[in-house]
């Protein structure tokens, strides 16, 4: 009875060990998420890549992998790919998430930024009263130089579209990018002040 006892013990062991291990489907979920990282992993800048700290073998796969995506065929890049995933199983995801997270981040700033730009450059084309609300918007405006652009800009757009060259078009977004930039930097700086002081009446 007891020998009976003992054997549903180790079943009943055996029975929690394999509910303890992942599924096959659940490991080739996780590969999958691995490769689909190292995909991104292709997207990052170089500088962002050293700075993960990653082995030899996997940055020399990263490196391989942005030589051949543009111009292997398919069979060729899921192979790639497929490496890059094993290799990935070496190293903690983690960062390596982050730091796709924060660049991805940083790329749709800089896009809503350049909408924003051209939403002025339309604006001060179109509007007259555009022209203050820029002012007002953003420091040290060369009212001078902005007037000048517009009225060029202006100038050019009606012309017939076989005879603009957009140089006064592209100059003017450029100005109105600057200050943009600018802008959001000023921001930055002042957030970064307001949190120092903040820990400093902590």
């Amino acid at each position: 009875m007891n020998a009976d006892h003992d054997d549903q013990d180790d079943r009943a062991d055996f029975d929690e060990f394999e509910d303890d291990r992942p599924s096959k489907s659940q490991l080739k979920r996780d590969m999958d998420a691995l490769q689909a990282l190292g995909e991104e992993l292709l997207t990052l800048p170089e500088k962002r890549v050293a700075a993960l700290d990653l082995p030899e073998s996997l940055l020399d796969a990263i490196k391989e992998g942005r030589r051949i995506v543009a111009g292997t065929a398919r069979s060729g890049k899921k192979r790639h790919l497929q490496l890059i995933g094993k290799l990935m199983r070496q190293v903690d995801p983690e960062p390596i998430r982050q730091a796709v997270a924060e660049f991805k981040l940083g790329r749709a700033q800089d896009s809503l930024e350049l909408h924003q730009a051209e939403r002025w450059r339309v604006r001060l084309v179109e509007e007259d009263s555009a022209l203050q609300g820029f002012i007002d918007s953003f420091d040290e405006v060369d009212t001078q130089q902005l007037r000048s652009l517009i009225r060029a800009a202006r100038k050019d757009r009606a012309q017939a579209p076989e005879q603009r060259n957009g140089r006064a078009w592209r100059e003017l977004f450029q100005f109105v990018k600057g200050h943009v930039l600018a802008g959001k930097d000023n921001a930055s700086a002042n957030e970064g002040e307001d949190g120092s002081d903040e820990d400093d009446d902590a």
